[in-house]
């Protein structure tokens, strides 16, 4: 990144030297490994990993140096929610107080997570075996793309804890991507879905085998970051912003998209490979 560019970023980071607190992180080229790393507990989530990994994709978005992101978990598990003891337990308490300010500062910080996630360039995979329950489920769910196991068990089971599915987007986004009425049984019951379910229902892209997943995804994301990556960031901007979008309104904006791709040395490349019969070197850029 030249000089202007790291005058003008917010809390640039490094991610080539990163070391989270709180999860595992590992750049091979420029694909990252997000692993959540609590495996005792299948991986629950604290205050502090919240916030981190909201700051991680937050900051994803000055990183030209990764340009997709795999995240999965530790120990044959993806995440099992907010720890129990240490979020369940304190928010109770913020109840007892009648804390409403405190419990809304959570809330909204969870869901920070998911706007981060859904605003950073990189396509995010999802490499899901095990649990995936709760806020686990919600990450999954909030990653471009899903791989999963036959034996996973995804499971969004707010209701279970005496709480509303409507947590952190997920009476948004869960349609889009099962459908409605699939997606309001698991937020009303908090069931489980298995593997072959999920995959059914569109929620995973593809079932592996569970010593492979994390290697298959991996496989998927460095593909992808061997493409056109501002392109990748372009149609990613694009799914999300669309959603609140009219037909013609969509159309529009995409064409807007495709001519700025249009302006792109990649675009340039691709065109002089395929007149040499080459296959065409992606820069992003």
């Amino acid at each position: 990144m030249n000089d202007t560019a790291t005058r003008f970023t917010p809390r640039a980071v490094d991610f080539k030297a990163y070391a989270p607190r709180h999860f595992l992180w590992k750049l091979d080229g420029k694909v990252a490994t997000v692993t959540l790393n609590r495996p005792e507990r299948k991986n629950p989530l604290t205050f502090e990993s919240y916030a981190e990994l909201r700051d991680t994709f937050r900051n994803l978005t000055y990183a030209d140096e990764v340009t997709a992101v795999v995240i999965t978990g530790a120990g044959g598990n993806f995440c099992s929610g907010g720890d129990v003891h240490e979020i369940i337990g304190p928010l109770v308490e913020m109840q007892r107080k009648d804390d409403m300010s405190g419990l809304l500062q959570f809330t909204r910080m969870t869901g920070d997570l998911v706007k981060a996630m859904r605003a950073c360039p990189q396509t995010i995979i999802a490499a899901v075996d095990g649990i995936c329950a709760g806020a686990g489920a919600i990450i999954a769910m909030a990653s471009d793309l899903r791989y999963g196991t036959p034996q996973s068990k995804v499971a969004f089971l707010f209701v279970r804890v005496g709480l509303a599915g409507a947590d952190m987007g997920a009476c948004n986004i869960l349609p889009r991507i099962i459908g409605a009425g699939r997606a309001a049984e698991l937020l009303y019951t908090g069931r489980s879905m298995d593997g072959a379910e999920a995959e059914r229902w569109g929620f995973y892209n593809k079932l592996c085998e569970s010593e492979k997943i994390v290697a298959e995804a991996q496989g998927l994301a460095n593909s992808i970051a061997a493409g056109p990556t501002f392109a990748h960031a372009m149609t990613k901007r694009c799914i999300h912003q669309e959603w609140n979008m009219a037909i013609d309104e969509a159309i529009e904006a995409e064409a807007q998209a495709q001519a700025i791709c249009m302006q792109t040395k990649d675009f340039e490349h691709a065109y002089n490979a395929f007149v040499a019969r080459q296959r065409p070197v992606f820069e992003g850029r």
